[in-house]
């Protein structure tokens, strides 16, 4: 055993009898067991640490500040969120006018009121933030809680993701969960503004796997199960594709561990110049893989009727 400066010893002598002994040791002492690295605190970029108010209304944090134990898992992906936000954002340099951010299909909009927290308060941006959502009682609520908190640069609106009132030049477009198709309407929508940089996390995703049928390949599509999942890879690969097309460098990036929810691939997208010919490859090879599989996505469809993909 061990003391901030003293070393005790147990033992028992041949006879039996029990022997205790103490000595004096160096502080620094390199048998003192270490600390692991491994149960040290988490230095989230939204900490326990800080007071946050907004979080412990809807239930992440407790009175006492400390995470809501069945919010763990809702406070580490919204964590994750934000880290792959600031390592894209942390280079932006200063422009005119405010940052402009739209949240399509926010629902309780716990991620919302985090984004628009790290934009003004820890990064110092002046913001002007939308969520929209189809439940007009949950944007009331959130709205409320804008106005509590004097979020002047935070507003909400009930309504579809294609039916927004947020016009002029859009820099952020992010998407957390939203189920299906209405993921493709939120990518849809980023590009048609013109979004600088889109961060999009899928929820549900049945359109491809509903259409799947391929005489080549049907060893994925003769179990259900390896047929939803390949499904669901092949919706995110082909939209990153597509978003390749439209002048995007694209990224697929694990989310959260997949322990915690298999919804676990973040879409991330910045506007960057890329050539004719490198935007047909990926319509290329998008439409090929659409092919073989008697694909029809919902972004695709989009896309095309609105003349941005290259011809």
């Amino acid at each position: 055993m061990w003391g901030n400066s003293k070393e005790f010893s147990l033992s028992v002598s041949k006879k039996g009898k029990l022997l205790f002994g103490k000595r004096q040791t160096d502080t620094h002492n390199e048998n003192i067991p270490k600390e692991n690295p491994h149960n040290r605190k988490k230095n989230y970029i939204i900490s326990e640490d800080k007071p946050f108010p907004v979080l412990t209304d809807m239930g992440i944090f407790t009175k006492e500040g400390k995470i809501a134990a069945p919010m763990y898992d809702k406070f580490r992906q919204i964590n994750r969120f934000v880290e792959i936000v600031d390592d894209a954002v942390k280079n932006r340099k200063d422009t005119d006018g405010p940052l402009r951010v739209m949240d399509f299909g926010c629902g309780k909009s716990y991620l919302t009121f985090v984004l628009y927290h790290y934009f003004t308060e820890i990064k110092g941006i002046e913001t002007e933030m939308l969520g929209i959502d189809l439940k007009a009682d949950v944007i009331e609520k959130c709205s409320a809680a804008a106005e509590k908190y004097g979020y002047k640069g935070l507003r909400f609106e009930a309504g579809d993701i294609g039916g927004v009132s947020m016009n002029g030049k859009l820099d952020i477009a992010v998407t957390l969960h939203a189920c299906d198709t209405a993921t493709d309407q939120a990518l849809f929508n980023a590009v048609m503004r013109g979004a600088e940089m889109i961060f999009s996390v899928p929820c549900c995703q049945h359109e491809l796997n509903g259409q799947m049928k391929t005489d080549d390949l049907s060893l994925l599509t003769r179990y259900g199960i390896i047929k939803e999942r390949a499904a669901a890879l092949m919706t995110d690969a082909i939209r990153a594709d597509l978003l390749e097309c439209c002048g995007y460098k694209t990224q697929l990036l694990e989310f959260i561990d997949f322990e915690h929810t298999p919804k676990n691939i973040l879409i991330r997208a910045v506007k960057r110049e890329n050539p004719l010919k490198n935007r047909k490859m990926y319509l290329d090879e998008a439409e090929r893989a659409m092919k073989e599989f008697s694909f029809d996505p919902t972004l695709y469809r989009l896309l095309k009727e609105a003349g941005k993909l290259p011809v």
